[in-house]
């Protein structure tokens, strides 16, 4: 009988962390998530997926909260075979308006915290010669986004730590690689001005924002068997936008 899989999503209660978290829960695997602030959804998910999804509150800006969540994870699974980094915010506003906490925040949650889960994970994952980490970057990390300095600046660092982390591991058997969306119909995107959307659908070329499961599919498929010697790599899903 073959073993079933065991995956951390930081971040696994709304947008896009929901969808990841409810496709590998689909699959068969045992999924355990973090969130921050949305109890209600996280009680949700573990009312109708019972003891495989474990719900952990938890802060992705804090080193020792990420190293008791991978414990806390190991000690309800037996194992943790694949970590998934999405936990992030965004903090918008034009450089020269910018407060220094806004800039701050935004590279300890996103840049930090993709360190905080790797480094609390990785150990585990060398020893038993096997893992996959799959980290969530964005577009705005390659191509950059006006009002975004912050945030894109995180975003490209997040594609320097996959490359650079990948080299370092793969003799172990671990793989990492990021995946950078662009616009998604995430609460984000429900947020932006009517004029602000539509200028955005009118710069993809196949015309319509991206779903959640769109990028939930392509996390799947880099925690598959069949990614197995794909490493170092970030998969774009943007609906040609940033080609």
């Amino acid at each position: 009988m073959q073993k079933e899989a065991c995956y951390l999503v930081t971040g696994g209660t709304r947008g896009i962390g929901r969808a990841v978290t409810e496709e590998l829960l689909n699959t068969g695997a045992r999924v355990a998530f973090t969130y921050r602030s949305s109890g209600e959804a996280a009680e949700e998910l573990k009312a109708r997926y019972g003891d495989r999804v474990l719900a952990v509150k938890a802060d992705a800006e804090h080193l020792e909260q990420a190293r008791e969540t991978v414990a806390q994870v190991r000690e309800a699974f037996g194992a943790l075979d694949g970590l998934i980094i999405n936990a992030g915010i965004t903090r918008d506003k034009p450089l020269f308006l910018m407060q220094e906490e806004e800039w701050d925040e935004v590279l300890r949650v996103n840049l930090k915290g993709t360190y905080n889960y790797a480094r609390a994970a990785i150990y585990e994952f060398v020893k038993q010669n096997s893992g996959r980490i799959v980290c969530m970057t964005s577009v705005s990390g390659i191509t950059g986004s006006p009002g975004q300095t912050n945030y894109s600046a995180a975003k490209a660092g997040q594609i320097g730590f996959v490359r650079s982390l990948s080299k370092e591991v793969a003799r172990h058997g671990i793989t990492v690689n990021a995946v950078a969306p662009g616009y998604i119909e995430t609460d984000m995107w429900e947020a932006m001005r009517e004029e602000a959307r539509t200028h955005a659908l009118s710069s993809i070329p196949m015309g319509r924002a991206g779903r959640p499961e769109d990028v939930a599919h392509a996390v799947s498929f880099l925690l598959s068997p069949q990614a197995g010697y794909i490493t170092g790599s970030v998969l774009v899903v943007d609906g040609g936008l940033s080609s």
